[in-house]
């Protein structure tokens, strides 16, 4: 945390529709790895150590603040949207104060580093600019904002793409969208903004040629590196940002001590944990609010989200794993699927093509493979024969199967609900059982085998 920058206010302009993205969905909602756009500059912000922040909202105004209700921000709403210079004075009715800095930021330019954040407030204190401008210089400069400077390189002005000459055009160095100001000179030079251009709206770079008509400092800082302030127009850039986003998850979980046998091929979102010493095969999927312990191995193609694994937790391929709890040393799949509310707990077993839901399953036991367990509290060192079903539903309500220590299911069985299997029992291979088993005993539920002659044809 920088103590310096806790001294500023930040203002984050996310009240655009995103009408290239084609969506109904606005744009700073959109996730990038498990998060919503909006999230990055809002984390980026309050890691910094600033304190007040004031989010521009607009479209779909009440979906993006219930999204965001618990973070520490002061959202406004921008409506009519009207543009840039509109948006951040709205956003500057929610100023508790006349004196001191404020910092611009785009809610759609996820990859913000904090490096360059700070390099462009302490460069706007260190010279006394009225603003500072972060530039990037871009090969393609496409529909970015070009910086205009005189031959000494003072910058004049911005001017948008759409209201440039040709020669404005053919400048590389652009605006990424992110100022430093002075909170006097910004209040004033808001009051003074006019609609002179193509799209009849405010525009928020007039302000420079504002200070420079005053003889005031501008001062820019021109990062050496585009990507970092790549904005999210369309779905082309929400798939070339997100994927830098997932380059950039990996690289920390590998440096943390996690095995990424392919990290092109894996997609680990963004706040999940992983203890070191885990190996992680490729295709494999690690979603929303989900914990690895330390030394599990993940084979080919596993799906986990919303879970937690303890230590030492083999997932064989083709698994897929949500919202259930998963203690030290378990083995699952290949092939098998734990829907919500499971638990396994530690040395279990569960195999292929297997399916677990809403069940607890205790230490040791073994389902080895073929069976549905839904709505279940399975004993200890229970042994679960292939083909088995806990018959869970009756066609209205959900019904519990409980089985208790010890119990062997053989294979081929049908466990009505409600039923209890006592400690220590048996159920015979292609029983259907629909009454209580008393512990210790050996329950059969099957039509008696007739064996009869086949006359020659």
């Amino acid at each position: 945390m920088n103590t310096e920058m806790s001294k500023l206010v930040a203002i984050v302009l996310a009240a655009g529709k995103g009408t290239r993205m084609k969506s109904q969905l606005a744009k700073v909602l959109h996730p990038i790895m498990g998060r919503p756009m909006l999230a990055y500059p809002l984390e980026t912000l309050k890691n910094l150590g600033i304190k007040e922040i004031i989010a521009v909202v607009g479209y779909q105004a009440e979906a993006v603040k219930a999204v965001f209700s618990s973070f520490p921000v002061t959202f406004v709403t921008q409506e009519p949207q009207l543009g840039t210079g509109h948006a951040v004075q709205v956003a500057c009715q929610a100023l508790n104060r006349n004196q001191g800095s404020v910092l611009v930021v785009c809610g759609d330019v996820p990859l913000l580093p904090e490096v360059y954040l700070e390099a462009l407030y302490r460069q706007h204190q260190q010279t006394g600019a009225a603003a500072a401008v972060l530039t990037v210089e871009l090969s393609d400069p496409g529909s970015y904002g070009r910086l205009v400077k005189d031959v000494q390189g003072n910058i004049l002005k911005i001017v948008e793409a759409r209201d440039a000459t040709p020669e404005q055009l053919s400048i590389r160095e652009i605006n990424t969208g992110i100022y430093c100001f002075q909170i006097p000179f910004l209040l004033n030079a808001l009051e003074n903004l006019r609609p002179d251009n193509d799209q009849q709206e405010l525009y928020l770079t007039d302000v420079i040629a504002q200070a420079q008509a005053q003889n005031l400092r501008v001062s820019s800082l021109k990062a050496p590196e585009a990507i970092s302030f790549q904005g999210i127009n369309t779905r082309v850039d929400l798939a070339i940002v997100s994927r830098r986003v997932r380059q950039q998850i990996n690289e920390r979980q590998m440096l943390a001590g996690v095995t990424l046998i392919d990290p092109e091929t894996t997609y680990i979102e963004a706040d999940v944990q992983i203890g070191p010493d885990t190996v992680i095969y490729p295709n494999c999927y690690l979603m929303g609010n989900t914990r690895l312990g330390s030394g599990c191995c993940l084979e080919p193609n596993v799906k986990i989200a919303d879970s937690t694994l303890g230590a030492r937790v083999t997932i064989k391929m083709n698994t897929v794993i949500t919202e259930s709890i998963i203690a030290d040393e378990v083995q699952i799949g290949p092939f098998a699927h734990l829907r919500p509310l499971s638990e396994i707990r530690e040395k279990a077993r569960i195999g292929n093509f297997v399916e677990v839901k809403k069940s607890l399953l205790h230490p040791g036991v073994k389902a080895g493979h073929l069976s549905y367990l839904g709505d279940a509290e399975i004993g200890p060192q229970v042994n679960i024969g292939a083909g088995t079903i806990t018959c869970n539903y009756d066609g209205q309500k959900k019904h519990r199967t409980n089985i208790e220590t010890g119990v062997f299911i053989g294979s081929n069985s049908a466990l009505v609900a409600p039923v209890r299997i006592g400690e220590g029992a048996y159920v015979g291979a292609g029983s259907t059982i629909t009454a209580d088993v008393p512990p210790g005993k050996l329950a059969i539920a099957r039509g008696r085998q007739v064996i009869k002659e086949i006359k020659p044809k």
